[in-house]
């Protein structure tokens, strides 16, 4: 389809600055009403995956997923739930493993390529829920997760799986984590590290044997960090490996439901190889929409109803 080039997101200084536009949401943002009911569901490998509903006794659902070290407690997962059932769709927050406050029993824990856990989860609610249409929403990663998802199984998708939308995703998995290592990124890189190190210390009380922290602090990329943890742990031969059979660039051409990729052009987090323009216009069932603004999963806005534009913009895609 067309690329989106004149979005309706204009948003007015500070937010132009896409810094202000990544940073300010986990500051400042709150977003109140949403009440989940947890359920556990088994994977074919033996572990688990949390998921929380916000129900509204509705026929019709979105499964959103969050993006790295995120969960369903993420302002901008509350923010997309809560817009979703003030539109009148159950909404189910999917939190990857060992995401969800509780290490997951595998070694293995998610990772940007993991599209076998969402079809465990898609299953599950086609299965037990029977909704009548599910639109999948996800954000960074996952993002990257639900189109590739979609593009692997192109026309064998679930028939219950009508629409798709995807914010910030950093559709080349490695010149993204190539950028986000750059001078201008180190405070998001330290802080995501961080973060991934206590999830490897949640790990190693599980299972002390098979995984440890030791020189933790030498990394300095996510190449480092990949190299180490997410490429053995998952069947990968390195972090090269790991990020061409992940990204889900060479797939989005054979997504075949309606789904909106949207990515701001002044993401900090993307390079110009994760705005997949060839791809969009050679793929009728694709739409990519770039926002002069917005930063990394932020789209800020001001309104009545407390919504972010990106909550506006996905609930008018998928209802329409």
């Amino acid at each position: 389809m067309p690329i989106i080039s004149q979005s309706s997101y204009q948003p007015h200084w500070p937010f132009t600055n896409p810094h202000v536009q990544t940073v300010f949401p986990t500051l400042f943002r709150k977003v109140t009403g949403v009440r989940y009911r947890r359920e556990r569901i088994e994977t074919p490998d033996g572990d688990f995956i949390d998921l929380d509903f916000s129900e509204t006794a509705a026929d019709k659902a979105v499964v959103i997923l969050h993006g790295l070290e995120g969960d369903s407690s993420r302002n901008y997962v509350l923010g997309m739930v809560k817009a979703f059932n003030q539109s009148g769709r159950d909404a189910v927050a999917m939190n990857f493993r060992g995401c969800s406050g509780e290490c997951n029993g595998k070694l293995r824990f998610y990772h940007s390529g993991d599209t076998a856990d969402l079809h465990t989860v898609v299953t599950h609610l086609s299965e037990q829920y029977r909704y009548s249409q599910v639109a999948l929403i996800g954000f960074s990663l996952g993002g990257n997760v639900v189109l590739k998802y979609l593009g692997e199984r192109g026309d064998s998708v679930l028939p219950e799986i009508r629409k798709a939308a995807a914010f910030s995703v950093p559709c080349d998995l490695a010149s993204s984590s190539n950028r986000i290592s750059e001078p201008s990124n180190r405070i998001y890189l330290k802080r995501f590290l961080r973060m991934l190190r206590k999830k490897i210390r949640m790990k190693m009380q599980v299972m002390p044997d098979f995984i440890d922290d030791r020189g933790y602090e030498t990394i300095r990329s996510f190449k480092e960090f990949d190299d180490r943890y997410t490429a053995p742990m998952n069947g990968f031969k390195n972090a090269e490996d790991y990020w061409e059979k992940s990204s889900c660039k060479p797939f989005l051409t054979s997504i075949a439901v309606p789904t909106i990729l949207i990515s701001a052009a002044d993401d900090p987090f993307l390079p110009d190889s994760c705005y997949p323009r060839m791809e969009a216009l050679e793929n009728p069932f694709l739409s990519l929409e770039i926002p002069g603004h917005g930063g990394h999963v932020g789209f800020v806005a001001f309104t009545e109803q407390g919504r972010y534009w990106s909550e506006s913009r996905a609930v008018e895609f998928v209802n329409a």
